[in-house]
């Protein structure tokens, strides 16, 4: 992430209070939409509740409590270590990938991988 300095000290929000930026950290996608602000379709206030609703929803989460063996919280807390992420984030991640069918076996691709080979 690099540090932005924007050449307009005032901004005006989507309420139409005004504020002040004098500079914004952004990541690259973040750059992305800002110069491309202009392209973008103002969404009308019933179109942003519907948008709203979708992402609160998105956004729930619900507690569970699971058995899993000793050894497999061993084996998820050594590599959410070596991702640096919590290993209830991890366990999530795997969960959400599983149901999205984007969770990916390695060997099972490279496998398949080496028979497009032949």
């Amino acid at each position: 992430m690099k540090k932005i300095a924007r050449p307009y000290p005032i901004q005006k929000t989507h309420e139409g209070i005004v504020s002040e930026k004098k500079s914004a950290y952004l990541d690259d996608f973040e750059k992305s939409v800002e110069d491309n602000a202009e392209k973008f379709i103002p969404l009308s206030k019933d179109e942003m509740n519907k948008v709203e609703a979708i992402i609160n929803t998105a956004n729930k989460t619900k507690n569970i409590n699971i058995r899993i063996s000793e050894y497999d919280i061993i084996k998820v807390k050594e590599r959410s270590a070596e991702e640096g992420i919590p290993y209830q984030t991890l366990i999530s991640s795997i969960i959400h990938k599983y149901i999205n069918g984007k969770l990916v076996d390695e060997r099972a691709v490279l496998k398949s991988m080496e028979l497009l080979r032949r």
